[in-house]
């Protein structure tokens, strides 16, 4: 199943090249809806109480010892779903707006959900550096051809910035196999069997940089963040669902299915840093967004802030921080995707997306006002939301840490509410711009943004969801960096059989 639903959706790209252009945006959607559909099938066969499943273990390049290896935790099932879920809402979007050349832009849709599907699934080090950089790529091409504005410019500084960290990701990568050769009998990129045998700790220092770096820019977080503006600025609002929904979570993923379990020693001696940054990100982000008058800006600063909430519950090396951590992601995600496609109804009617300039939109479309409103309150995580959840869950870890840190974070929930709640006032309720039309929201958009603000409803009821099958995940990927949590029962069942989770290992090749 894991193999259908990373490659499906650039097989139907592909496809799509021997269509008929005006019905390439509907093959396309049928492409995404196959594969939200095996994801919630994964969902309701995944089994809590269970390890890594639905493993697929095949030889790709026997002579670096680079094996495709794919499978589902607690960790991404929920990250596959939503990454399912997204594009199947942007390219339903995409669809209803008849996009330019739309051959190349729904191939490039397909094969960056491709990537990204992959890096959550892949189980092989290697593998997981090689879909986590093929996702520059139609990226590149969205923004660079089917952005706004500056688009060429702000493309190549994305370019520079991820590339940069992407290399030193790949260079950390081979040095982990070739470092760890002698102790596992091979080269290996075999996550779980690195897992096993940890690198002397000097070596870990210098190799948690590099992909710390790597999946710092990619999230991103204060200093390395320069990429953010301009991108967000010329980035297409649909392909922005995807870019602010779900490709950072991927680097926050990378942190747990990665740097702790390979590199725990690092992560211990790291930490104080790591939660500087994050929290520090959480004040510098918050305070960016109260200070911006361009929407997209608003949401874009508001995500730094959102994923230094995810770093601390990461770096708390708490299961509670993990697992807040976790929801946080899919939060998130959930809430931003229809705060950009709200933002490109607004941007419709006034034809502005300066704040400054709109108002007065929920003087005739009462609809809109409400869906808005409820995805306002769930970015401010209000008590009853699901980032409330979530963010309860991240601070009572980093309680247990570093109270001072915890204190200091506390300061961006409040912090959240006033850009929310003056986003979602200017828009909706201050007097109508002198351009601006005010009306109800139009069928084809309310397809994709109602679905969208019923999950965020949805979650908040059942934050359980996640949390129930998450749980083990988390405590396995922090076992080697917190000795609270116990080794899942059967992991310990597979060792004793001479299994790794992943695959059976050839005699004399493991430890």
């Amino acid at each position: 199943m894991l193999t259908w639903i990373v490659f499906i959706p650039v097989a139907v790209g592909l496809i799509g090249f021997l269509l008929p252009s005006r019905i390439v945006g509907w093959w396309a959607l049928l492409g995404t809806l196959v594969s939200l559909g095996l994801a919630i099938s994964l969902v309701a066969g995944f089994d809590s109480s269970g390890g890594l499943q639905e493993v697929v273990d095949e030889s790709w390049i026997p002579q670096l010892g680079v094996r495709f290896q794919l499978g589902v935790d607690g960790l991404s099932l929920f990250l596959v779903l939503l990454t399912s879920l997204l594009w199947t809402a942007t390219v339903l979007w995409s669809a209803l707006q008849y996009p330019d050349r739309p051959r190349n832009y729904f191939f490039m849709l397909g094969l960056a959900q491709t990537a990204t599907l992959g890096a959550f699934l892949a189980q092989d080090l290697l593998l997981f550096v090689l879909f986590f950089d093929l996702m520059l790529i139609p990226f590149y091409f969205l923004i660079g051809q089917w952005g706004t504005g500056d688009r060429v410019r702000a493309t190549i500084k994305m370019i520079i910035y991820t590339l940069i960290g992407s290399l030193l990701m790949l260079v950390a990568a081979i040095a982990t196999a070739v470092l760890s050769a002698d102790s596992v009998g091979g080269l290996t990129f075999s996550i779980e069997i690195l897992r096993q045998v940890p690198l002397p700790t000097g070596s870990q220092y210098w190799i948690f940089a590099f992909f710390s770096l790597a999946f710092l820019v990619k999230m991103p977080a204060f200093l390395v963040h320069g990429w953010v503006a301009d991108a967000y600025k010329a980035c297409p609002l649909p392909v922005l669902v995807l870019l602010g929904g779900v490709l950072s979570k991927v680097a926050a993923y990378g942190f747990l299915r990665i740097v702790m379990p390979l590199f725990p020693d690092a992560a211990i001696q790291f930490q104080d840093l790591l939660l500087i940054a994050g929290v520090v990100s959480i004040l510098y982000g918050s305070a960016m967004a109260f200070t911006q008058t361009d929407v997209r800006l608003i949401v874009a600063y508001s995500s730094i802030a959102q994923m230094g909430f995810i770093t601390i519950g990461i770096f708390s090396l708490s299961g509670s921080g993990g697992d807040g951590a976790v929801i946080q992601m899919v939060n998130h995600g959930l809430v931003v995707a229809p705060v950009f496609l709200i933002i490109a109804i607004l941007a419709e009617r006034s034809g502005t997306e300066d704040v400054r300039e709109m108002g007065g939109m929920a003087r005739n479309a009462p609809v809109l006002a409400v869906l808005f409103v409820i995805v306002a309150m769930a970015l401010l995580a209000i008590p009853g939301s699901a980032n409330f959840v979530g963010e309860f869950f991240i601070l009572k870890g980093v309680f247990e840490t570093d109270v001072a840190i915890a204190l200091i974070a506390s300061i961006g929930i409040a912090l959240a509410a006033f850009y929310s709640l003056r986003m979602y006032q200017r828009t909706m309720h201050n007097r109508e711009a002198a351009p601006g039309v005010s009306r109800e929201i139009a069928l084809r958009e309310a397809v994709v943004v109602v679905p969208l603000v019923l999950c965020i409803v949805g979650l908040a009821l059942y934050p359980g969801l996640i949390t129930t099958r998450g749980e083990n995940a988390v405590d396995r990927s922090l076992a080697a960096v917190n000795p609270d949590p116990q080794p899942a029962p059967e992991a310990a069942a597979a060792a004793d059989r001479g299994w790794t989770g992943y695959a059976p290992v050839a005699e004399g090749s493991a430890p």
